[in-house]
Formats: C-alpha cells, structure tokens, sequence
C-alpha cells in the first residue's frame, strides 16, 4: 500500500526508516528474543535503551551538564501544572500568550498561585508574537513562560522575550529539534514527542538543575515531583517504554541526517516552498504575520468555508492528509514536521496550483 503524505499536527509523520527498523525489532529486539514493548524497564536491554536515547539528545542539543533530561508521561498539557508546582516559590509567574496552549497554560498557573498575562496576540486571532523586549516583569515573578511554536496558529519566536533575569520556561512541543537552541538561555525547555520527535505518550523536559529541589508547593503528586524523577533517572515507575525506543531511533535518524543545522536549512527550505507559493497565489492565503510565521505549522485559508472544504476533501482524495485547520482557525494547515520530506511539501503545491487553477475557472 503506498503511504500518503501526512500533514497532521499530531500524532505526526515519522520518518520511514525508523518506522521500518522499528518493523524489523518488533518480534525480536537485538537478540533478546523479546519486543522492547514487552520488556521489564528495570532490565539492563531497556536501561541501554533510554542512556542511549538521553545520550543522543544530549549530543543533539548541546546540552550542558547542569541539565537534567527527563522522559516522562502525561504529555505537555500535564506539565502545565508540572511548572508551578516546582517553580512557583513566590506563586506569582509571568505568562506570554501566544496562542491555545499557552493560554491553557496559564490558565492552569492561576490554579496554584498568580499567573500575569505579560503580553498576548489574542486581539488578532494568535497571528503574531508580540514585542516581548520590554514585558512589566517584576521582581517578586518566579518564571517567565512561553509557548515557542504555536501548533494551532502558525507563529513562531524568532526571539526569545528578554526575562529580565528572570528564568524562562518554554513549551516547544511543535518545534523540537527542529533547529539548534541554546539550551542555556532556558530554565526549562519541554515537549510533548507526538509533533516531532515519536509517538504519543511522552515528554521530555530538560530542566536546570538548581531548580530540581524539594522545594514544591504543598499537595504536589509524588509522581509530578521532578526532584523525585530526576533522582530515579526517569525510572521511578515504568516510563513510556516504547515511546522512548522510538525517539532513540529518531535522535539517531537526525545525527544521521547532519544534526540540528542540517535540519533547519531542510525545515526552511520546506517553508519556503509553501510560503512563496501562498504569497504569491490568487486563491489561498496564508493567516500569520512574515515575521512570525512557523517553519512547522501553515495555517492557510481561501475565504470561503465551501471552498475550504471541498479542497480538504478533494486533497484527501489525492493522498494529502489531515489537511483541516484546527476548529478554532478554520481553513487549512500543513504540519511540514522534520520527517515530512521535501517531495511531500512539492506535491501538495503542485495540488493547490490545479486546486486553483481549476476553480479560479469555475468562479470567473
């Protein structure tokens, strides 16, 4: 059966050789006459596993030693109450929002202490990140908290909000590993895995270490403790055994690919293709401002909620996938994740190209 170009936004595309030696190992991973879904996360097969993975992302993003990476479950959205919980000792925290996640985010912050609404893009649907270079960031703020891609909008960081000292914490579910970060310029940097990096189940959170203490706030799970993850190596229960396996696979995938610059120069190389042709095209128009646009996630619309269906539909017929935008956007939007290739952004311009030829005709 051939497979189709999938633009979901998550669970996303994977890349094909990974899928393919994931394929291979099902029955029987390396010897152990066993699947890595069925073995014991105590086992010394699975610790090499997960050291392995955590060492490959290390490598990847040049993480300083002063870093803990820790794979753990409960997605993103579950560590939206992760972050105050460890970091709110004055139970005050700045959040920029930017989009759905960072307002669910923020909205979960209120819960455990006080959330200020430093800037927000909100007055024009999320289609840009504001200026963030001088926020009313005062003293008593524990973090300053940011959403860096915006899955649901299409926007992006281009820079990082000045803090003011304060430590920032960044959601970057949607564009991890997507282009080399400086680890060192974030508290906390996390991601769910299902946009670009594996399958669903997982986060990996890459905290400072100062910040890994006993100090939480009172009523905090045992399990949602980073201190208590952090000294357990990720084990302290059984983690997303397959989920990790997978992304070990993928971090592989990507050294192999060059790394982290190799694959921006790719990822923009893919956007450009999408964004020349929606800049220049008749029919359909994209929905963020240039400067804030995402290299991951195109948000794009004809102006006619008809016609916005029946290309989803006609592109579905055609082998496009999950072409829909999220329903609070409408329209359309092309997920171009890592292992999206090149050839996948190509065929669906070529299709809009007829899409719009087609119909421009019929509307004349």
């Amino acid at each position: 059966m051939k497979r189709v170009y999938n633009f979901s936004a998550g669970p996303a595309v994977l890349p094909e050789e990974v899928l393919k030696e994931a394929a291979d190992e099902m029955m029987d991973y390396k010897g152990s006459g066993m699947s890595v879904m069925e073995m014991s996360h105590r086992s010394k097969v699975y610790d090499n596993i997960i050291k392995e993975a955590e060492a490959d992302l290390r490598e990847l993003m040049n993480i300083p030693d002063n870093y803990k990476v820790l794979f753990l479950q409960g997605g993103a959205s579950q560590f939206f109450a992760e972050v105050p919980m460890n970091m709110m000792k004055n139970k005050k925290a700045g959040y920029i929002v930017t989009g759905q996640w960072a307002k669910k985010a923020y909205q979960e912050a209120k819960i455990f202490g006080e959330a200020v609404e430093l800037a927000s893009s909100a007055d024009k649907t999320f289609s840009y990140i504001p200026d963030c270079s001088d926020l009313a960031i005062t003293d008593d703020m524990d973090y300053v908290y940011i959403c860096e891609n915006n899955t649901i909008y299409g926007t992006k960081y281009k820079e990082l909000p000045n803090t003011k000292g304060k430590d920032l914490v960044a959601d970057v579910s949607s564009c991890f590993l997507s282009e080399p970060v400086d680890v060192s310029k974030y508290a906390v940097i996390y991601g769910g895995v299902q946009k670009n990096v594996g399958p669903a189940g997982c986060v990996i959170a890459i905290i400072r270490e100062d910040l890994i203490t006993d100090e939480v706030l009172p009523g905090t799970p045992t399990m949602l403790k980073w201190k208590v993850q952090a000294d357990a190596d990720s084990l302290y229960n059984t983690p997303p055994c397959y989920t990790i396996y997978i992304c070990g696979k993928v971090f592989k995938w990507l050294k192999k690919m060059g790394g982290l610059e190799a694959m921006k120069k790719l990822n923009e190389k893919k956007a450009a293709i999408l964004y020349d042709y929606l800049d220049e095209s008749k029919l359909f128009k994209g929905t963020v401002e240039k400067e804030s646009r995402s290299l991951m996630n195109v948000p794009f619309v004809t102006g006619n909620e008809e016609l916005d269906a029946k290309f989803v539909k006609e592109a579905k017929e055609a082998g496009f996938e999950n072409l829909k935008g999220h329903r609070t956007v409408g329209g359309m939007r092309a997920s171009i994740y890592n292992a999206m290739p090149i050839e996948g952004v190509e065929a669906l311009v070529k299709f809009m190209k007829e899409f719009e030829s087609k119909n421009l005709k019929e509307n004349a």
